[in-house]
């Protein structure tokens, strides 16, 4: 993965979710439930592979799920088990 970038003010409106986890971490696995309960397509990578880019977003706990408009940009971006913000991705 490059470095994530911050997205402009005005993005194309196709997203890609991707999940950043790691092996036996229960808020990593609640969020992949919630995500596929809601219908939520994503990606999921190894968060430890990817400690740098997603320090530098401000997240140093798993799970990370980062949004990304259609050229790649970072639109959105949390850590831990957010439902709230899981049924917001599926509105």
């Amino acid at each position: 993965m490059d470095t994530i970038e911050q997205a402009p003010a005005s993005t194309p409106a196709r997203q890609a979710v991707t999940m950043y986890g790691r092996p036996g971490c229960g808020p990593c696995r609640a969020t992949e439930r919630g995500l596929e309960s809601a219908g939520v397509v994503y990606a999921y990578a190894d968060g430890a592979a990817h400690r740098d880019e997603l320090a530098a977003l401000g997240h140093t706990q798993s799970p990370v799920v980062v949004v990304r408009d259609g050229r790649g940009a970072v639109t959105d971006h949390w850590h831990g088990f957010r439902p709230d913000l899981i049924a917001a991705l599926a509105a």
